[in-house]
């Protein structure tokens, strides 16, 4: 696991502004190149691409420990000190939680901390940090 490349990733949003606020205001993701129809962000060292698309989207969800999580989601994994001071930040700017931070298989292989929330077109992000971060495929 060591070595990773950044991800690219392109999502839909409806409102090229108001996300291109949330991304680099409220989550505080560095903007890098944009134009009138995208924009790209640094999102956790990964390159995240907003693209204006004014479809309306069906957002599905799954169970999982008795919550519903939403399908589709995308997000990052992250170290564990660096999790919880993100999450207290991302609280103190109001963010409505699909999903607020908890954690999951408590001292089992695994155990990991993990939160949902959308951006304002309602992409649905996951933030996670395992306790043992060599534990992230294990099963």
């Amino acid at each position: 696991m060591n070595n990773l490349s950044p991800f690219h990733l392109a999502i839909p949003v409806s409102n090229l502004e108001e996300n291109r606020k949330f991304y680099r205001d409220t989550l505080e993701c560095i903007e890098g190149r944009s134009s009138d129809h995208w924009v790209d962000f640094n999102f956790f060292g990964h390159q995240l691409v907003i693209h204006l698309d004014e479809k309306e989207k069906n957002v599905n969800s799954n169970p999982v420990d008795g919550k519903s999580v939403p399908i589709p989601h995308f997000g990052v994994v992250l170290d564990w000190d660096v999790f919880h001071s993100f999450a207290k930040k991302i609280k103190n700017k109001n963010i409505h939680f699909i999903i607020e931070p908890y954690t999951r298989f408590k001292g089992l292989v695994g155990e990991q901390i993990t939160m949902f929330f959308k951006d304002p077109s309602g992409n649905a992000l996951e933030f996670k940090s395992f306790k043992d971060p060599s534990q992230i495929f294990a099963k």
